[in-house]
């Protein structure tokens, strides 16, 4: 009987150290963790330049297995240490943890799947964890409500914006031709739609002057269409948060922590909270002693 009790302590404490950010312990395995993490994509980055390849090519590999051994430890223990694996490993952050942790591996097997190693960058997601940014969850939703509330908006605009790319990229075609680039109404269209949007990639360019008189008066016609979107979604932004929005339901004013229970891997749970809101399993070793 203490035998199990021991076990299942171990496993609580392991959990807590791994998937939350709320203790000492766990805030410092997460940081050592986004450490590690940002050093392997620099790796991964400082290899790609073939002059610092060429002269660091073996530190950079065994750094490269030292971080992928890391992984694969730390991926092992998130597993042993919830009760249902497969909640975890089918879940959005499992997914991303093996898909980081894999292709050293295989590089071993099919050549230049080492750069596959940048899907690391995704797992800097974490540092949602560590800064508890879960607290600002009511004012992401404040903002995708107000992108919901003016997409018809929004949408309309751009369809606005499509016909006036068409139609400038028509006019530039029969003004300029072929010799300045402008070889058909495609081609014309896709300049149009650089030279508004404020590209510009310089790859065709007008050269007479009615042409040039006309992308003139598309580049500042674009930086016009650059404020309108942001203009529509702050004043849908405003009148949310003046309440003008009822039918919309509003993000609950709660504190959450990182918690995740160790049954069915749920997270978001509120301070204090000693039981999972979804199964109902008591959360963490602390409230087990209690």
């Amino acid at each position: 009987m203490h035998n199990n009790k021991q076990k299942k302590d171990w496993k609580f404490r392991l959990h807590e150290i791994i998937y939350e950010a709320d203790t000492p312990s766990g805030k410092l395995f997460d940081v050592v963790l986004l450490i590690t993490i940002i050093a392997s994509i620099l790796f991964v980055m400082l290899e790609s330049v073939k002059e610092f390849d060429a002269r660091y090519h073996y530190f950079l590999n065994i750094a490269e297995w030292v971080v992928t051994i890391i992984f694969s430890i730390e991926y092992i223990l998130r597993i042993i240490s919830v009760k249902k694996p497969w909640k975890y490993i089918f879940s959005f952050y499992g997914v991303i943890d093996f898909l980081s942790t894999i292709p050293k591996y295989l590089s071993l097997i099919f050549m230049g799947t080492q750069v596959l190693i940048a899907l690391r960058a995704l797992r800097l997601l974490r540092v949602f964890r560590i800064l508890k940014l879960a607290r600002y969850v009511g004012a992401s939703n404040m903002l995708a409500n107000s992108l919901k509330a003016s997409r018809a908006k929004i949408l309309v605009f751009l369809f606005a914006v499509l016909i006036v790319s068409v139609i400038f990229g028509t006019v530039m075609y029969f003004v300029e031709g072929d010799q300045s680039g402008f070889t058909s109404i495609p081609v014309s269209v896709y300049w149009s739609i650089v030279t508004l949007t404020t590209v510009g990639f310089g790859d065709i360019a007008p050269v007479t002057p009615l042409g040039q008189f006309i992308a003139s008066m598309i580049m500042i016609l674009g930086y016009g269409i650059i404020a309108v979107p942001t203009g529509i979604v702050s004043a849908e932004y405003a009148a949310q948060h003046r309440g003008q929005f009822p039918h919309i339901p509003q993000p609950p004013k709660v504190d959450m922590n990182t918690e995740a229970c160790p049954n069915c891997s749920a997270e978001r749970h509120k301070d204090n909270a000693k039981y999972c809101y979804n199964c109902g399993h008591i959360l963490n070793a602390r409230n087990q002693e209690t």
